[in-house]
């Protein structure tokens, strides 16, 4: 499975940027992950086939995760964002054939 992301660039604090992660086919489980210099990556948020969707504390009531099965396009659609989301942010999808991740798109908040 191939995942291309996209979207990143910099943005002012308190902007908007959107993310979108295509993948070569449909894939049950998607997530974004991000990681800043110096730092773990960590968990940003998932959403499955269904719809379900689940984000880090961090984010919440700031970032909605969404796709479109029919494009096999996962989003992350940032608001209010932070400096301390700065980070490459990547994709990553996950079935029983295994787990693939894209390459990173680099978000940087500063103003």
């Amino acid at each position: 499975v191939q995942l291309q992301a996209s979207g990143g660039g910099l943005v002012q604090p308190g902007g908007s940027l959107k993310l979108s992660c295509v993948a070569s086919r449909n894939i049950y489980r998607m997530g974004w992950y991000r990681q800043a210099p110096g730092k773990q990556r960590e968990l940003v948020a998932t959403i499955n086939s269904s719809g379900d969707t689940a984000y880090v504390d961090s984010v919440k009531g700031r970032f909605t995760i969404s796709r479109a099965n029919a494009k096999n396009t996962m989003y992350l659609q940032m608001n209010s964002l932070k400096p301390e989301d700065s980070a490459v942010y990547y994709c990553q999808g996950m079935d029983y054939s295994g787990t693939y991740w894209g390459q990173g798109t680099q978000v940087t908040v500063s103003s």
